[in-house]
């Protein structure tokens, strides 16, 4: 027996008691979590500096006001959520109710990654509370600090009978894995996500995949270089490079590659100094295998800009790549790192050509000061999601979905995109018990003649087509 089926059934317990499912105790339960984020604010800006050398600004942007504005969009709009949802009827149905209920799953379990510790474990959770699930938590044992300050004081603010941390290593995380849940939610890379999803599929259990991938950047001639290459440096340096989102490389024509190195060593030099090593603005990589890996990716192409290295402080400056080649190691992996290759490609179409012959991507940007430029790259790619001329910008809106397609992963949240992923739509139709002679056209004996009128009273037409002349 898995070491957690006991609490999967203590938790599941409390959610078949109807517990979980008052709005008021749903609300409760998500200011609880506000309360978390401004008492605990102090500790999370000390346990992600610990951890991954974030530096405060970065992290009351991308962990704590994320976050808050997540909660806040929840509070202000879950009342609407919750309504049932009314559909059409046909003429059978007319004196009957037919509607769309929003029902929780049941037990979820969260698996969170280290890379924003905060951000990524509690944006999922305010959906799945919203929704009136039970949940366990895994934070990410990489992001060690961060994961002992989620064990240690988050229970605290929730109902400890309907929420819980599980704090385990990769071994624990498998046998965890082994207990059913109703509902999976993981981000992490696209190989963990295949083990999670095997797991998942034995109990035929729902999730959602949130992965990664390597994002596309095409930069076309037209466009203002200067403004371009502050917010290409801005998205890929954020965290250290640590982002999922974050754009992976670039392609350009040569002649744009000549004016956007200067202006990308500018944009770092102009947000970092002339040492980045100094700046209290940079981070540094989580941890040493992590440290290793992205540093072997510097052998790939010629170095630009930056590449200076410093495995005891887990330091890779700010890194620009030119003369890179295809099959390169750094473009058959995503980077997670602060390394951005630069590709030379002839055109818009030989980029969308480039950007199609590989799996698609989680995040997408274009920077070109020309509408049809713009408009040709969305209509002929897919991925997750699309930004035209800036980075990472599209995270902070909660009307927007989140999620991948294909290998940059399975589902989508953020907004109520959270809140109906961690909700069943069931189906109701409440049918009065009287009225029987109204039923009796479709009981045999069949006879014909009946036909014509149940088709009228249950087809839906089609509608007459309008031209304009």
């Amino acid at each position: 027996m898995s070491p957690h089926a006991g609490l999967v059934s203590r938790l599941r317990a409390a959610w078949l008691s109807g517990r979980t499912r008052p709005m008021a105790y749903r609300l409760a339960q998500l200011e609880a979590l506000g309360r978390f984020l401004d008492e605990k604010k102090q500790d999370i800006l000390e346990a992600t500096a610990l951890d991954m050398g974030k530096p405060p600004f970065e992290v009351e942007l991308s962990e704590i006001s994320i976050c808050r504005s997540e909660l806040n969009h929840t509070l202000n709009n879950l009342g609407t959520w919750m309504k049932d949802e009314h559909v059409e009827k046909n003429w059978a149905t007319q004196l009957d109710s037919a509607f769309i209920r929003k029902d929780p799953y049941g037990v979820v379990l969260i698996i969170a990654p280290w890379n924003y510790p905060i951000q990524l474990l509690l944006v999922p959770l305010i959906g799945a509370i919203a929704a009136s699930n039970c949940v366990v938590m895994k934070p990410s044992e990489i992001s060690r600090n961060v994961e002992r300050l989620v064990a240690e004081t988050l229970p605290r603010y929730l109902d400890k009978d309907c929420f819980a941390v599980v704090t385990a290593g990769v071994q624990e995380t498998t046998r965890l894995l082994e207990n059913k849940f109703d509902y999976i939610f993981f981000t992490g890379s696209p190989s963990v996500g295949r083990i999670v999803m095997a797991a998942a599929a034995k109990h035929l259990t729902p999730l959602t995949l949130e992965l990664g991938g390597k994002n596309p950047c095409y930069v076309s001639d037209t466009c203002d270089v200067q403004n371009m290459a502050r917010r290409v440096a801005w998205g890929r340096f954020f965290n250290a490079g640590q982002t999922c989102v974050a754009p992976d490389y670039v392609l350009c024509s040569a002649e744009m590659r000549e004016k956007l190195l200067p202006a990308l060593r500018d944009a770092i030099t102009d947000f970092y100094g002339p040492n980045p090593r100094e700046s209290p603005d940079f981070g540094r990589i989580v941890g040493d295998k992590q440290f290793q890996r992205v540093q072997r990716l510097l052998r790939s192409g010629c170095v630009a800009i930056g590449g200076q290295t410093d495995e005891e402080a887990r330091y890779i400056a700010p890194t620009v790549l030119v003369d890179v080649q295809q099959d390169d190691p750094v473009m058959q992996e995503e980077i997670f790192g602060p390394i951005l290759p630069v590709l030379t490609v002839a055109s818009v179409d030989d980029a969308i050509a480039f950007i199609n012959a590989r799996e698609r991507p989680l995040a997408l940007y274009v920077f070109s000061s020309c509408k049809k430029v713009v408009n040709r790259v969305l209509e002929r790619t897919s991925s997750g999601g699309f930004c035209a001329n800036d980075t990472i910008m599209p995270m902070t809106l909660t009307s927007l979905p989140f999620g991948g397609i294909g290998q940059s992963g399975l589902g989508r949240y953020h907004g109520r995109s959270s809140f109906e992923t961690f909700s069943h739509p069931r189906s109701a139709l409440l049918r009065g018990a009287g009225r029987e002679a109204l039923n009796a056209p479709r009981y045999p004996p069949y006879a014909p003649g009946r036909l014509p009128l149940l088709r009228a009273a249950t087809e839906t037409k089609r509608r007459a087509a309008c031209t304009l002349l």
